[in-house]
């Protein structure tokens, strides 16, 4: 089965409407959301609406912090973020924000684990920045491949038997061959707001049979999605960051 796996959509209806084009034009027969539905973009209704229908028609979705912000105070960001999550509060009803409230916080499923941050800890919302941050979560899971966000740049991280680790930034449209004799973690781009340098939206491919996994790039109307943010009243840093990729 051809799975793709988005991440950190981030309430961007244009990045996503061009990633889930994207993704069935290359055959995706599943459908994998790790989380932030929600958060510094301004169509945060019609991508939780969305999501809601995949969910519904079989996808597959997990919750990340933003989601949980959403619904609770206790969750600390900066200043920026603290904005669009107070004003996203009150674009959501009461349904929209059940929905991600209930959303799981992990899902493992023949050998495959999603989950927005990592394993270990996928509560605390660690980022993955370094081979000791993915060995942390491989270590927590038996999980042959896991499948992670929350940084906004694309990694590939993998662990031998003998705990050795290797670590890669996978090449856009190269499939690469994620081998059974070791454990991995495939960190995914952002689909809404990328920080990789790259402005085109990104999500990934993975095939259950012959286990690999492709990065991939949609190109989207970035000044339509700053256009909106802008039009909503919020942070301009948080539109201008769009079209620069970080």
């Amino acid at each position: 089965m051809l799975l793709a796996v988005f991440s950190d959509i981030h309430a961007n209806r244009q990045a996503f409407e061009a990633c889930l084009k994207a993704a069935r034009a290359k055959g995706a027969e599943q459908l994998v959301l790790l989380g932030d539905f929600v958060g510094y973009g301004a169509d945060p209704e019609w991508v939780v609406d969305t999501t809601i229908e995949l969910v519904a028609e079989g996808a597959v979705a997990v919750r990340g912090n933003h989601d949980q912000a959403v619904n609770s105070t206790a969750e600390t960001m900066n200043a920026e973020a603290q904005i669009a999550i107070e004003w996203t509060r009150g674009r959501l009803d009461t349904a929209q924000r059940r929905f991600l409230a209930e959303l799981p916080m992990m899902v493992e499923d023949e050998g495959l684990l999603f989950v927005h941050s990592e394993a270990s800890h996928p509560q605390r919302w660690h980022y993955v920045r370094s081979t000791t941050d993915a060995a942390k979560s491989l270590i927590a899971t038996s999980a042959h491949v896991t499948f992670c966000g929350h940084i906004h740049r694309p990694a590939l991280y993998s662990m031998s038997v003998t705990a050795k680790m290797t670590s890669f930034v996978p090449k856009t449209d190269v499939p690469v061959q994620l081998l059974r004799g070791r454990q991995w973690l495939a960190v995914l781009g952002s689909v809404g707001q990328p920080r990789d340098g790259d402005p085109s939206a990104a999500f990934a491919l993975f095939d259950t049979v012959s286990c690999q996994i492709t990065y991939c790039r949609a190109p989207y109307d970035v000044a339509a999605a700053a256009g909106r943010i802008r039009d909503n009243g919020l942070p301009s840093w948080l539109a201008d960051r769009l079209s620069q990729g970080r």
